[in-house]
């Protein structure tokens, strides 16, 4: 396991501002999809990195751009980063990650990328384990106490609430099939 994700911190440090008392929430939630990410496929170091930094930027977007339909401005915080850190060929890949990421259907497109084992990682930490992929559960237990919810997904609850009362037509914006 990733105990220590320095990209993850150093990103959510700089919006802590935004994320206010969300903070720990957000980063435990984070550091869950970034652990089960490297469950699934471990990737090389830059893949570590690409897995950190799609990690913690995948629903910034929640509060940075106030909107629970978060996935462009995310994309938009993603691409900025990459170019201030000197990586923007990266910027395909985890714009990918971030979009695809709350995706219903397996992404197929290219299967070197990190994105369908982002998108499944975000999808076993949602429903608290209760979708798989195969992970032990053993390790579950041990991710999800590691890093406890600390009210990620009431949160969630709440702005999809919000959302619901909001846009009764669309309260779920950032699925996609």
């Amino acid at each position: 396991m990733w105990n220590e994700l320095r990209v993850i911190d150093d990103v959510l440090l700089a919006h802590a501002p935004q994320l206010g008392a969300d903070l720990p929430a957000y980063r435990n939630h984070a550091y869950r999809v970034a652990n089960l990410c490297a469950a699934l496929r471990l990737p090389d170091a830059d893949g570590h990195d690409k897995v950190e930094i799609a990690a913690a930027m995948h629903d910034l977007g929640i509060w940075t751009a106030g909107t629970f339909d978060c996935l462009p401005p995310s994309i938009e915080l993603a691409t900025a980063h990459l170019r201030s850190c000197g990586r923007p060929e990266w910027t395909a890949e985890i714009t990918t990650m971030i979009g695809e990421h709350h995706r219903l259907s397996a992404h197929r497109e290219d299967p070197h990328w990190l994105v369908e084992p982002f998108r499944r990682a975000d999808w076993v930490d949602v429903p608290r384990g209760g979708i798989r992929y195969g992970l032990p559960q053993n390790l579950l237990r041990q991710i999800f106490s590691t890093w406890p919810d600390e009210g990620f997904h009431r949160r969630l609850a709440q702005l999809a609430f919000e959302r619901l009362r909001s846009h009764p037509l669309s309260p779920l914006p950032m699925l996609r099939w």
